[in-house]
């Protein structure tokens, strides 16, 4: 009887080959090939209650969404949790996911839900540690340290909960499988079963995965795939604040963001993350301006720093901290081409305060406006914000949720607005705020400056 050749499947893609290669040919990862086992997988056996149904016979679920007292992360999750959904969170060590989900499961546990916390990297008197420091009672949450996928599903089944935790993804096994934990074949097979398990008893699970150096999920792309939802945990351990963003969602809006501070009783949900971001702003200073940002569905004001300086070697850096470098050199490209300032020999440092990464359009305005004010010396209005999108002519094109980004800014003091005057019919009247209009950059940028 021949026996089963082994193969090498790529740890980021899941391509599998006969033999080992340096490079994948499909994800073009580097080294990214394990040798593993292949398994005699059982015949797919068809669900008995499965059927086809008409799509107008269907009915309409209008079941409660899971709310977890906790604002900020009901926001990221589209409202709450949904019976059934699997939840992926996924962020750098260290910075708060294990803490935030031991918040949730006690929120979850006093509204008397039974919660399962499997940990596959602590013990439960690791955990049990971190719960005193966060003063979680824990009356109806109980912690399982098991790695073996089989041992844990047999728990579920003992114990019922209400949600399920799984820290972490990448640690938990399957028997049937010969691979070790970690690899492709573990990652999907892991997700797959909890998935069954979580649509099945119509039971919300969390997983928690890793991050590898590039700042992506660990495992194969089909893990992302698999879930409901995938959120992303951001900031930095040397700062008081964290960010939770959504990359994907099937109950709500993608890219939604939900803002933490981090102290001694655990993370506490920010009500005003703009008032957050623009406390320590220096009001008056040249190359300094507000931005009228979206993050999802949340209008935020963050605050964009520019410096311009002579270059010393007669050829201009360009750096960012949050945006988009290339954009940078093509508005500054159009800055020089189309208004006249001269800036192929300066270098020029571009900062999102606060840590946010803004990849929208609308932000295009601010950048040009504070490396203007770096450049002239001139300092803008501190009671005005800007938005818009700029395009290779220099015209200043529309955005979405004008008037949402108008009433934020109102909200926070500020008297003044520039948006582009394609969104002036757009954008509702904000009493107290004077919208200014601005169809062209060349004209109009003049205006914004003291």
């Amino acid at each position: 009887m021949r026996t089963a050749k082994n193969i090498f499947s790529c740890q980021a893609c899941g391509y599998q080959s006969s033999k080992w290669l340096g490079r994948c040919p499909d994800c073009e990862a580097w080294n990214s090939f394990i040798e593993e086992v292949p398994q005699d997988r059982p015949a797919i056996v068809l669900r008995s209650d499965a059927k086809v149904e008409h799509y107008p016979e269907i009915e309409n679920w209008d079941g409660q969404r899971i709310t977890t007292a906790n604002p900020e992360f009901d926001r990221v999750l589209g409202g709450g949790l949904v019976p059934g959904s699997v939840v992926l969170l996924g962020g750098e060590p260290g910075i708060g996911k294990s803490t935030l989900l031991l918040q949730i499961c006690e929120t979850l546990a006093q509204q008397g839900m039974r919660v399962l916390y499997v940990s596959g990297e602590e013990s439960a008197h690791q955990i049990k540690l971190r719960g005193m420091r966060l003063q979680i009672r824990g009356d109806r949450l109980y912690l399982f340290a098991e790695t073996c996928l089989e041992k844990i599903l047999a728990e579920m089944d003992r114990i019922q909960p209400h949600c399920v935790v799984v820290d972490s993804v990448q640690t938990v096994y399957s028997s049937r499988m010969e691979s070790s934990a970690g690899t492709v074949t573990q990652v999907r097979e892991v997700a797959s079963q909890l998935l069954y398990f979580a649509k099945g008893r119509e039971v919300p699970v969390f997983l928690i995965g890793h991050i590898t150096k590039e700042g992506s999920l660990a495992g194969p792309k089909t893990l992302e795939h698999i879930v409901d939802v995938v959120l992303y945990f951001e900031g930095s351990r040397d700062q008081s604040y964290r960010l939770v963003r959504a990359a994907k969602n099937r109950f709500g809006a993608s890219s939604e963001l939900g803002v933490f501070e981090m102290s001694g009783l655990g993370l506490r949900p920010v009500s005003n993350p703009s008032k957050l971001f623009l406390t320590e702003r220096s009001a008056g200073m040249p190359g300094s301006v507000v931005l009228g940002s979206m993050e999802g569905t949340r209008p935020l004001l963050v605050e964009v720093q520019a410096l311009v300086s002579v270059s010393q070697y007669g050829t201009g850096k360009r750096t960012t901290n949050g945006l988009d470098s290339n954009r940078l050199s093509l508005l500054l490209a159009m800055l020089q081409r189309r208004c006249g300032y001269e800036l192929h020999a300066c270098d020029v440092y571009v900062n999102a305060v606060g840590g946010l990464s803004l990849v929208e359009p609308a932000v295009d305005l601010a950048i040009t406006v504070a490396v203007v004010s770096s450049l002239l010396n001139r300092p803008t209005d501190p009671d005005l914000v800007v938005f818009g999108e700029l395009g290779l002519a220099g015209e200043v094109r529309s955005v979405c949720a004008a008037g949402l980004r108008a009433r934020e800014a109102r909200s926070l003091g500020f008297s003044r607005c520039a948006l582009p005057a394609g969104n002036l019919p757009l954008s509702e009247e904000v009493e107290g705020l004077e919208l200014i209009g601005m169809q062209s950059l060349q004209p109009d940028l003049q205006r914004l400056l003291l």
